[in-house]
């Protein structure tokens, strides 16, 4: 089981963040596909976090949501992030022998940090932050959340040689 969080805020509309993210996403699932995973995806945009997609088969069915998918409105990482681990706990309770695996891209620009919890399982967050000032808040994120950090840039590198999953598989 893959969960996936997206920013989908408006800040991720500069400098081609959400682009670069959407490729990332094709690629993403993809490789969930080809690993016959289940995919869960939350959208961060607005006021609150939305469910999209929740364990279901990764397939063409994702594809109108990625094409359609655009960024507005605030940031509700946090609010993502405790529904995610709700939904992970209540899976897991429900499914012992699945693994899980969660992965956030986010630009990390929000107005304040709250403290946060790792989530019980390998995760990743993938910071989509670009343009010539970065706050560079998604590190710190990463490090509460106990999640390997990488920046979208570093992976778009890898995705030439390997497949974007690779970075994420424990």
């Amino acid at each position: 089981m893959w969960l996936v969080i997206v920013d989908a805020s408006a800040s991720t509309r500069r400098h081609q963040a959400l682009s670069q993210t959407k490729g990332f996403l094709a690629q993403l699932f993809d490789d969930a596909y080809r690993q016959r995973a289940r995919l869960a995806l939350l959208t961060a945009s607005g006021t609150q976090a939305r469910w999209q997609h929740q364990g279901l088969k990764a397939g063409l069915s994702l594809r109108p949501w990625l094409d359609a998918l655009g960024a507005g409105g605030g940031t509700p990482l946090f609010d993502a992030v405790e529904q995610a681990a709700q939904w992970l706990s209540k899976r897991h309770a429900r499914y012992p022998a699945e693994a899980q695996r969660v992965i956030i891209l986010t630009d990390g620009r929000i107005k304040e940090m709250p403290a946060l919890n790792a989530f019980h399982c390998p995760s990743l967050l993938v910071d989509i932050e670009q343009g010539p000032i970065r706050l560079g808040r998604a590190p710190e994120i990463a490090r509460q959340l106990k999640a390997d950090y990488r920046h979208i840039n570093e992976l778009t590198v890898l995705r030439a040689g390997a497949s974007a999953s690779s970075s994420y598989r424990s």
